[in-house]
């Protein structure tokens, strides 16, 4: 069995506790889950998210702590509170960070960042950033964005090292399509749309009905 989908899902346990079951159940074809409380960790732990993340834990799935970095526009100690948070209450294995910038320029500002992320980090650009990113991740998303648009992606555009995995994540994916068609390392589908795709589970991890 395969690890290879990497799992952004913003519901809370209590609204959505069959689906997170499904997830828990679905370990074995688990990279890692992106725990988001509130985007990001909140102002206090929240003790649905606490009992799910250990049952993650338990079930040998990581789990990373989605921090929203505006571009790197957000100012660096807010950035590392929310990720000292992710950890200190949710006991989270890395950091999933929202909304990177792809440029040489922001570089700086993310390499730095990367020296407080205690485990896996995951960088989600949405396109190809510059090679220099694959020197502080594990993971880069180098495509976010709906299926119709990811029919026309063509040829990776990645051109960087090969010592660091891309991701893609895709939205509004119709059942019993093939994600693994631009060769990614690991993947997410779901079919939800709109302001909030990210509140639907992948096909394959939909509860019976």
């Amino acid at each position: 069995m395969t690890n290879n989908l990497l799992l952004p899902y913003y519901e809370h346990p209590s609204a959505r506790p069959t689906e997170w079951d499904a997830i828990i159940a679905a370990a074995p074809h688990l990279y890692a889950v992106v725990l988001n409380p509130a985007s990001g960790p909140g102002d206090h732990p929240d003790e649905a998210f606490v009992e799910v993340a250990a049952r993650l834990r338990t079930a040998g799935i990581r789990t990373l702590g989605y921090v929203d970095t505006a571009y790197a526009r957000r100012p660096h100690p807010e950035v590392v509170r929310d990720l000292t948070r992710h950890h200190d209450w949710y006991a989270t294995d890395g950091a999933f960070l929202d909304q990177v910038a792809s440029g040489e320029a922001e570089f700086t500002y993310y390499r730095r960042l990367a020296t407080a992320v205690s485990g896996t980090l995951v960088l989600n650009h949405g396109t190809a950033p510059h090679p220099s990113y694959a020197r502080i991740a594990d993971v880069l998303v180098t495509f976010e964005g709906p299926w119709k648009s990811y029919l026309h992606l063509g040829p990776p555009k990645w051109r960087g090292g090969t010592d660091v995995r891309l991701c893609h994540l895709v939205y509004g994916v119709p059942r019993g399509a093939d994600l693994a068609v631009h060769g990614a390392d690991l993947y997410c589908g779901v079919p939800g749309m709109g302001d909030h795709p990210w509140g639907t589970l992948p096909h394959t991890l939909e509860p019976a009905q």
